[in-house]
C-alpha cells in the first residue's frame, strides 16, 4: 500500500485530536503532518486562569515540536495558500501535496474591526492578551469593570460569563470586591443564544447571583480609550475604567482566498462528516459553518471541535485501508464554566436535537471546577 500524504492545517484542539487519532489508526507508511504559524500550542480553556495570575502562561502552553515523538511531523510556518483543485498547499513559497486535508485553522480575531479597540481595550482571547490583562489587573484598585461581547460570533460562548465571574472572585481576594462594579454589555439577545432563553436565563441567575449586572442586545460601534467609554448603535454610551472585550471573530484570510468559504468567511461542511464541497478536504472546529434545525448555527468550542476531529480521522483511516466509513458527528459537547472560589457549573448539549437543541445546565459545584482541572491535565499530558 503507497503511504498517504494526510495535513492537518492548524495545531489547536481540533487539530491536534485528528492528527493523534489518524496516528493511531493508520499504519506508519502514511504521514501525517501538522502545519501551524506558531510553534506552540495554547491550551485555550485556561486562557481565564492566565487572566486572574492561576495560571502562569507557560504553564498551558507546549511546543508542537513534541508531536513529532508520536510519528506526527510538525512544520512551523504560515500556509500562504490552498489550492484545492491541485491538491497542494502553500507554505513558507514550498507547496506540499496533500491525499487528504483537514483544516482546523480556527478563527482568527480582529479587534480593529473596532475603532478604538486596540487602544481601549484587554481581552484574555489569546495568551499574550491574557498575560498583559493579568499585569493591569495587579495595579487594579477599584472602579468599574466591563466585560464586552463586541460581534458575533465567538468562539467558547461561555468564557465571558465565566471570566466575570472569575474577577468576582478575584477582586474578593483583593478585597476591593466593595468598590468595584462589574457589568456585561452584549451583543447578544442572551447568553448562549442557540440554546435557547431559558438556558440563557439560567446563566444569567447564576451571573447575577455574583452581583454582577447584565446588558444585552447592543451593538459595539466604537471605544474611546482617552474618555474611557464604550459607544453603542443606539446612541448610548457607557463609562468604564477597565474594559475587557471579546474582539470580533472572523475565518483566516488564506481561507477565504481559497475559495473555501461562505459569504460570512466560515467553511459550509456537511454536518455529519464535516466534508467541505471539495473531494478529500474536511474542516472541524471553529471554522466551519453548520446551521442547525432551527436555522441558527453551531457554536465554536474546543470540545466540540475534539468530536468532530475524532470523526474525521476515523473516516479518513477508512477510506486508506478499504473500509466503511460510518462515523458520523451527532452534534454533542460540553463545556465547564467556572463561577470561582472552586465551583464551576457545566454545560451539556444536543445541538442537532430538533426542532431547538437541548442543552442543560448543572448547577456550579466543586465537582464540575475539579473536573475542569483534571482535563487540563490530561489534555498537556496526552498530546504532549
Amino acid at each position: 500500500m503507497a503511504g498517504k500524504e494526510i495535513l492537518v492545517l492548524g495545531g489547536g484542539i481540533g487539530g491536534l485530536a485528528a492528527a493523534d487519532r489518524l496516528r493511531r489508526l493508520l499504519p506508519k507508511e502514511h504521514h501525517i503532518t501538522v502545519v501551524d504559524k506558531s510553534p506552540d500550542h495554547v491550551f485555550s480553556p485556561s486562557l481565564p486562569w492566565v487572566m486572574t495570575g492561576k495560571r502562569h502562561p507557560l504553564r498551558i502552553q507546549r511546543s508542537l515540536k513534541s508531536i513529532q515523538r508520536h510519528g506526527i511531523d510538525f512544520v512551523c510556518r504560515p500556509v500562504d495558500s490552498i489550492d484545492v483543485g491541485g491538491k497542494t498547499v502553500a507554505i513558507d513559497s514550498k507547496t506540499m501535496d496533500y491525499d487528504y486535508l483537514v483544516i482546523s485553522m480556527g478563527a482568527d480575531l480582529y479587534p480593529k474591526k473596532i475603532p478604538g479597540f486596540v487602544e481601549g481595550a484587554h481581552t484574555f482571547y489569546d495568551i499574550e492578551g491574557a498575560d498583559r490583562l493579568n499585569e493591569a489587573l495587579k495595579d487594579f484598585t477599584g472602579g468599574k469593570v466591563v466585560i464586552l461581547i463586541t460581534a458575533m460570533p465567538y468562539k467558547c460562548p461561555a468564557a465571558p460569563y465565566e471570566s466575570a465571574m472569575l474577577l468576582d472572585a478575584f477582586f474578593d481576594e483583593k478585597n476591593i470586591r466593595f468598590k468595584t462594579d462589574i457589568a456585561i454589555y452584549s451583543v447578544e439577545p442572551h447568553p448562549l443564544p442557540v440554546a435557547g432563553p431559558d438556558v440563557g436565563a439560567m446563566v444569567v441567575d447564576i451571573v447575577n447571583d455574583h452581583k454582577i449586572s447584565t446588558t444585552f442586545g447592543v451593538k459595539t460601534t466604537a471605544i474611546d480609550p482617552h474618555g474611557k467609554q464604550i459607544k453603542f448603535e443606539d446612541g448610548t454610551t457607557v463609562d468604564y475604567d477597565l474594559l475587557i472585550a471579546v474582539p470580533p471573530h472572523g475565518g483566516p484570510a488564506v481561507v477565504k482566498e481559497s475559495g473555501l468559504t461562505n459569504e460570512a468567511g466560515w467553511i459550509p461542511v456537511d454536518a455529519g462528516t464535516l466534508a467541505t464541497g471539495h473531494e478529500d478536504v474536511f474542516a472541524i472546529g471553529d471554522i466551519t459553518a453548520i446551521k442547525l434545525a432551527n436555522g441558527m448555527m453551531l457554536p465554536k468550542a474546543g470540545a466540540l471541535a475534539h468530536n468532530q476531529a475524532e470523526v474525521v480521522a476515523a473516516n479518513i483511516a477508512a477510506v486508506i485501508k478499504h473500509e466503511a466509513t460510518t462515523a458520523r458527528f451527532a452534534g454533542d459537547g460540553s463545556c465547564f464554566m467556572e463561577t470561582g472560589k472552586g465551583r464551576a457549573a457545566m454545560a451539556v448539549g444536543d445541538f442537532y436535537a430538533e426542532p431547538d437543541p437541548v442543552v442543560t445546565v448543572r448547577d456550579p459545584s466543586r465537582l464540575w471546577h475539579w473536573s475542569k482541572l483534571l482535563y487540563e491535565k490530561y489534555w498537556l499530558w496526552r498530546m504532549f
